[in-house]
Order: structure tokens, then sequence, then C-alpha cells
């Protein structure tokens, strides 16, 4: 059975690091296959990824609501949506993924996009797990990709700041209707000025926390690929800590 960990945050906060890592980790331990999913219209889950993204369902939509006419000759518009989804899931070394992207033209995508949620439920029930990392707004979630979730894991920097936009988040889970049997907190590049005492009370359970990491710092920066990131890294360790209160279904 698959199980889906949905990724939020505000901009800033890590959150495509880490799923780029929990993809790493999953790979790495041999929990089971994963599908990476790049739900941001920034898509940079690939890039953390090392992956060239040849195509975004964003850019199939644009094509085929703009030009439904390109729909093949006995083929319904149901079909050809299905096969130019799947054909765009590309297969790497231990992980797939799809990038969604964000349609841009003048075209009309509601019926489109009903088709293209039912086409990612079925989707994602090939993998044992399915990362996604979401825009903070979470619009994706559940316009395009599933309207469940077995966990949200909301990434938090280390502000105050930071963990009123956490609740705002899962606050805004609930007006979506996006069902989640669990909900996380990670608190990223964690300064002990921070009190935990400013955990408490939120709609969230905290599960952990990274550490300042030059080291992802570095290879962020230069925009290279976090598979290079050294096993013994602190981020990667500390992660490798709460590891199994993620993955765990």
């Amino acid at each position: 059975m698959s199980y889906t960990i949905a990724l939020a945050g505000k901009g800033g906060t890590g959150k495509t690091t880490i799923a780029a890592l929990l993809v790493r980790l999953i790979k790495e331990s041999g929990a089971g296959s994963v599908l990476a999913v790049d739900a941001d219209p920034n898509s940079n889950l690939g890039e953390c990824l090392g992956v060239e993204i040849k195509e975004s369902i964003g850019a199939i939509l644009d094509e085929i609501a703009a030009q439904p006419d390109k729909v093949p000759s006995g083929w319904t518009k149901d079909r050809f949506v299905e096969y130019r989804v799947q054909s765009a899931v590309q297969e790497e070394e231990g992980f797939d993924i799809i990038t969604m992207g964000k349609p841009e033209g003048p075209g009309c995508y509601c019926y489109v996009n009903n088709i293209l949620r039912a086409v990612m439920n079925k989707l994602v029930n090939d993998y044992d797990y399915v990362v996604i990392d979401n825009e903070a707004g979470l619009e994706h979630l559940s316009r395009r990709t599933t309207r469940t979730a077995d966990l949200l894991l909301v990434v938090s920097d280390a502000t105050i700041v930071g963990l009123k936009a956490a609740e705002r988040i899962a606050a805004l889970v609930k007006q979506l209707g996006i069902k989640t049997k669990a909900q996380q907190l990670i608190v990223n590049r964690w300064d002990e000025k921070l009190e935990k005492a400013k955990l408490d009370g939120l709609d969230l359970k905290y599960i952990g926390n990274l550490p300042l990491d030059e080291e992802i710092a570095k290879i962020s920066l230069n925009g290279a690929s976090l598979w290079k990131l050294d096993s013994e890294s602190k981020g990667l360790c500390a992660l490798k800590k709460i590891e199994k209160t993620i993955l765990e279904k």
C-alpha cells in the first residue's frame, strides 16, 4: 500500500531540500519504491535530485487545453491525458519523479484537471512511498495531485514567524478538506534561542529539528545535486534520526 508524504512550508524554510533528502533516504534504506512529485510551481525538486526535467504536467495541460484536436483519432481525451501523464514520469536510478509545473496558457483546465487528479490517484498506488513537495498554499495538493495524504510534514525555520506560518498551513489543510492521518512539524536550521516551549500548543506534532548545515547550504547555493552530500553531514544525520517517525506506515 502506498504511503504519501506531503511536505509544505513557507518559502525559504528548506522544504524542497528535506523532500529531496527523504527521497535519498528511502532509496538508500531500501524501504521500497518511491515517486517524487514536484508540485511547487518553482519546480526545484528535480534540480535537488540531480535530474533534468524533460516535461511538466503544466506544459501537457497547456497543449491539450489549447489544442484539443491533438487528441489522436480513436482515443478519448481521458485516455490521452492518462497516457501523457504516465509518459511524463521520469525513471531515475532508484526513484521516479514527476513535475507538476504551472499552466501558462489561456485554455480551460477544469476538465483535464479532473482527469489528471484521477490519473494521479491511480499512479501513486504503483509505489511504496510518494513524496510530494508542495507550494506553501497547498493548492496543488487539493487541485491536481490527491485529496488525501498519510502524512503532512510541515517544515518551519527557527522563528516565531515560521511557526505561525506552519500553523496557518495546518489550518488551510482543514479548510481544503484534505484528509491526513498525521501532521508533523520539523524545524530546519535549528537555533537554540527558539525555546521549545514555543512548540507547545501547536496543531502539529513536533518530531525534531535539523541544524544549520554549511555543506547543504553550499550545495544549494551552487544548484548541485544533494546526492553529492556527504552521508555524515549534520543535516542528513539529523534527518536519519527521525526517519523512522516520518516513514512509519
